[in-house]
């Protein structure tokens, strides 16, 4: 039994590669069916994101070779045009690697949460299709708890490292809870789809979103179960803003001083917080001037940001210390169940042994042979069946001159403490 991994991801392949080596849901299923199938592969798990493509497997033979011609076999792929990319690990190196990738440690943005939980659902796959089992389940059982060891201990994923969630972060820190705030999400393209994510995760259950474009907005909303507004609609609706986040590519702004101040008077003067990442800016500035609305540009957010890129710097430092911990500990304990496997096939042997003379004396005995006689003839028999194999492999070591092994071979059998 070998652990490989195998794989691609960001920092060796082109977006080209990764999409030709990606599993889609349906690419997914007939993969692990060839898996399960597959002679060499007692166990295995497919990851597949758009950073990364990587399998996981329990292999019968030693080398990444039978996997990398299945690699490029399913997807139809040259293996010159894979090798370059591809990177593979074997026994800790891949224990490791997969710890690592799972508590964001290989990710583009150092400590993302995403790759965990796809990771999780990768396994799940492959336990729904029966293709995972054995020591390799074992390994993603322990690599989940090692993830979230990592979490608890460290403060990798506790910091904002992109703007969206830095925005999230900001709106959470000022108002504690997002469940009974209102926001309004100006724009609808991929940095708001993103904060829309964040803000869910949060418990943020009241959006509303406006673009220039009622369609673009309503697939936002579908997902999110937000409202649709244009911007013209803004000023209707700002007032009902407990926060305001806006990212369109509209070359002047959208919000002026007037609609927040008007905002702020139906209000009562409740504030308000407005978070502009938009270059050039969707908010005026002046609107930091007024009271009780509290104006964030992009300038503000980078710089949360870069701080907190340093900070998870730190936190991942300590994050690869536990992982080096956890990966040693797991491959002494698969170790150690190899001698358990041994110790149990060595006890039965003497069983049998012991079992087989012990019937013959009995009826010996029934027969009315004596009994001295007997105990005398079982312990010499039980004694020369019990030290064949040790008195032969002693033998062999010193003829063919292996001292080293021989050396082994006293100090297993407790020779060389009875000496002492």
């Amino acid at each position: 039994m070998t652990l490989l991994a195998l794989g691609i991801n960001h920092k060796t392949a082109s977006v080209d590669l990764r999409e030709r080596v990606a599993f889609s849901p349906e690419k997914m299923k007939q993969a692990l069916a060839q898996l399960q199938d597959h002679p060499d592969v007692n166990s295995g798990v497919i990851v597949s994101t758009c950073n990364r493509t990587e399998l996981y497997c329990d292999v019968s033979q030693s080398g990444p070779g039978i996997m990398i011609d299945w690699l490029s076999k399913f997807h139809q792929i040259s293996t010159e045009d894979l090798m370059p990319s591809l990177y593979f690990h074997e026994e800790q190196a891949a224990v490791r690697h997969l710890m690592r990738v799972s508590c964001g440690l290989d990710s583009l943005v150092l400590g993302e949460p995403q790759i965990l939980g796809q990771v999780k659902q990768s396994y799940s796959d492959s336990r729904e299709h029966e293709v995972v089992h054995g020591m390799l389940e074992k390994l993603f059982h322990k690599t989940f708890t090692v993830a979230k060891r990592v979490r608890t201990e460290t403060d990798i994923g506790g910091n904002a490292v992109s703007v969206a969630f830095a925005a999230c972060t900001l709106a959470k820190q000022i108002f504690e809870s997002l469940s009974d705030a209102t926001v309004l999400l100006v724009g609808a393209g991929e940095t708001i789809e993103l904060v829309s994510r964040h803000l869910a995760e949060q418990g943020c259950n009241k959006l509303i979103v406006a673009n220039r474009t009622r369609e673009r907005a309503e697939n936002l909303a579908k997902e999110f179960g937000a409202e649709v507004i244009t911007l013209p609609e803004i000023p209707e609706y700002l007032h009902r803003a407990d926060i305001v986040i806006s990212s369109t590519a509209s070359p002047l702004p959208i919000i002026g001083k007037g609609m927040v101040e008007k905002a702020i008077k139906l209000r009562r003067h409740q504030p308000m917080l407005l978070v502009d990442i938009a270059v050039p800016r969707d908010i005026e500035p002046e609107v930091g001037d007024l009271s009780d609305a509290y104006l964030y540009t992009v300038d503000d957010l980078h710089s949360i940001v870069e701080k907190n890129r340093e900070q998870r710097k730190m936190a991942a430092i300590q994050a690869e210390a536990i992982v080096s911990e956890e990966s040693a500990a797991f491959m002494s304990w698969m170790r150690s169940l190899e001698a358990v496997d041994s110790i149990r096939q060595y006890r039965c042997q003497a069983d049998d042994i012991k079992s087989d003379l012990l019937s013959r004396s009995l009826q010996a005995l029934a027969n009315g042979s004596d009994p001295e006689k007997l105990l005398i003839e079982l312990s010499n028999k039980l004694t020369n069946k019990l030290i064949h194999a040790p008195t032969r492999a002693m033998k062999d070591a010193a003829h063919n001159g292996e001292p080293e092994k021989l050396a082994v071979i006293r100090e297993a059998l407790g020779l060389d403490i009875a000496k002492n």
